[in-house]
């Protein structure tokens, strides 16, 4: 499921962590690496989970508004093609992962009202319209629209946001890649596949030999990068003129360092995916200026490295 980007993410996270709190050992920073990686895969979960207490709130609505004084002709006779769809049905009837959310304590319940506010929206969406217009029922097409619902509906939803804080610190950030995991799971529902709960790590989703452990990928680059932090720190710190001692703790230099802890420690990974990487993710964790100070000075650095033999990579074209 994780794939390497969202994991250096992880461990940059942690890091940064580590480093603004003298009193994180590596053996806690390790473990909170390991809850963090697992709480993807359970904001996964919990999404997909919403599947049936939306469907809910359908069939509430339908018979609310036949138990009114007087309904109308279209009240009496509901189109019931959503509150009906399969792929709730087939969720609901799947042990496995009824197991899984019941052991995870996992409920919708007490935020109905964000439910309700999602099926009225959704309600009122041309997208939707065509779904409940179409005589066709099956499960691809239920399928296809929770994909749609899971696109427009959560994706920068700052609500959904602020309930998902609440309930775990762990799923900052984690929500827009746990969906896209959600509409791949409805993908393969809808060509007939049997919902099973995948790996943790892409790498274990892969057949064949010659596969890198991810989890073993993350856990040397959280350690190394812990290891070698002052020594990469003191690096940057020579590097830029006049530079306060506070911003050796900014999200830059942490993105630094782990850049070059990754150049020296992985032999298989080309330098320039790395670089690459780490100014990708300073987009997002950084300054507007982030992202020319680490691409610049993370070049830099490593080319001092190679200079000085600390690189060495197996394979041409990896330099």
């Amino acid at each position: 499921m994780l794939n390497r980007r969202i994991l250096r993410i992880k461990a940059f996270k942690v890091l940064y962590g580590s480093v603004m709190s003298d009193a994180v050992t590596l053996a806690q920073a390790e473990a909170q690496l390991d809850i963090s990686c697992e709480a993807t895969r359970d904001l996964y979960l919990y999404m997909l989970s919403i599947v049936s207490p939306l469907t809910q709130i359908a069939r509430d609505r339908i018979e609310a508004a036949k138990s009114k004084f007087n309904p109308t002709e279209e009240e009496r006779n509901p189109n019931m093609k959503f509150a009906e769809n399969s792929l709730a049905a087939l969720l609901d009837q799947d042990v496995d992962f009824q197991k899984i959310i019941a052991k995870k304590k996992y409920s919708w319940g007490q935020y109905d009202l964000l439910l309700k506010k999602v099926m009225t929206s959704v309600s009122s969406k041309p997208y939707y319209a065509e779904y409940m217009a179409s005589p066709e029922r099956s499960l691809a097409e239920d399928c296809k629209l929770f994909t749609r619902i899971f696109e427009e509906e959560f994706v920068d939803s700052e609500e959904l946001e602020m309930i998902l804080e609440e309930k775990s610190l762990h799923w900052n950030d984690d929500l827009a890649y746990a969906l896209t995991w959600c509409c791949r799971t409805f993908k393969d529902l809808a060509d007939g596949k049997q919902w099973s709960l995948m790996p943790l790590y892409q790498s274990d989703m892969m057949k064949g030999d010659g596969v890198e452990s991810d989890k073993l990928f993350v856990r040397r680059l959280l350690q190394t990068a812990y290891s070698g932090y002052e020594k990469y720190s003191a690096m940057v710190a020579e590097s830029v003129t006049g530079w306060e001692k506070e911003r050796l703790f900014s999200t830059d230099v942490v993105l630094i360092v782990m850049g070059l802890a990754e150049v020296v420690n992985f032999p298989t990974i080309p330098v320039k995916v790395s670089i690459n990487e780490y100014v990708e993710l300073s987009k997002f964790y950084g300054t507007p200026k982030s992202r020319a100070f680490v691409n610049g000075l993370l070049d830099k650095l490593v080319q001092e490295l190679v200079n000085e033999g600390a690189v060495r990579k197996e394979g041409k074209g990896l330099l």
